[in-house]
């Protein structure tokens, strides 16, 4: 073959997974990686432990964990202490884990989500965090009906008056919130607006109670918002998600099944984060 017939010859894209890679089959997999996955996991969650306790509730031979450990030891994902005589979580396992949070931006991790939300629930999908008192969208699922709220990212809007808000506030312990109150009134947009701080101490704790917030026409007449924070691996509010659109469509009648779908996106956003609720929290 001579170079020209090279030249005119398709370049194969390279694949960062062969063609049957949904295939989880058993010739697909290798059991003694899988093994070793399933110690580590389990030791992840159940730090200092022998090895005589880690076979026994593993339901696998001493001698084989054993060597799952060493191997790992020799990786640095684990670590023995020789006084207790136990196996603990190593610090190469936090390094890699720092690395996939370095990787991991909230933004990108949040889309599939917001569109997933999106679609359940018809209304339009959103992600805000909070800054200086104010709510920040930073992205947003439009929904497909010509009558939606819209909130492009960089849009700001005080805390006490947005469903993402309010969520974010009732995470917050007593001297944030009392923070939040000393930077500025609680300003009114409509005739809804909770600018009392006894009534918005009221809404906060029903927040609380349910998992979600409620923003009814409290920034704009004739539109409701439903929201739940997104959760660090602190267990820490660093976001809120929620879902907009007008009282037509998100009637009362509608707040308790939306709220359930917004609070299942919050959770697999945190989850998808590494996050943990505090409910979740041990």
């Amino acid at each position: 073959m001579d170079s020209q017939d090279n030249e005119h010859r398709p370049t194969r894209k390279s694949r960062g997974r062969p063609r049957d890679w949904h295939d989880k089959t058993a010739q697909n997999t290798i059991k003694s990686l899988d093994r070793a996955m399933e110690v580590f996991e389990f030791l992840s969650d159940t730090q200092g432990k022998s090895l005589s306790t880690l076979a026994s509730d593993l339901s696998q031979s001493p001698a084989t964990v054993y060597r799952i450990l060493v191997t790992l030891e020799g990786r640095g994902l684990v670590e023995f202490d020789k006084v207790d005589q136990v196996w603990n979580i190593g610090a190469r396992a936090f390094v890699i884990g720092s690395r996939f949070l370095r990787r991991t931006s909230l933004v990108e991790r949040a889309r599939p989500f917001l569109r997933a939300l999106m679609e359940e629930t018809g209304e339009t999908a959103n992600i805000g965090i909070e800054q200086n008192g104010h709510v920040l969208f930073v992205s947003q699922v439009e929904t497909r009906a010509s009558i939606r709220a819209f909130f492009p990212p960089g849009t700001l809007s005080r805390l006490h008056a947005s469903g993402i808000g309010k969520a974010l506030l009732a995470e917050m312990d007593m001297q944030r919130f009392e923070q939040f109150l000393a930077r500025a009134p609680l300003e009114s947009f409509t005739e809804f607006t909770l600018t009392e701080r006894d009534a918005l101490l009221e809404d906060l704790q029903v927040t609380r109670q349910r998992g979600y917030a409620l923003d009814g026409e409290e920034r704009n007449l004739g539109m409701r918002c439903i929201a739940a924070p997104v959760f660090d691996i602190h267990g820490e509010a660093v976001a809120g998600i929620s879902v907009s659109g007008p009282t037509s469509r998100v009637g009362l009648d509608q707040v308790s099944k939306l709220g359930q779908s917004v609070l299942a996106a919050a959770g697999e956003l945190s989850a998808a984060i590494g996050g943990k609720s505090k409910q979740q929290t041990p």
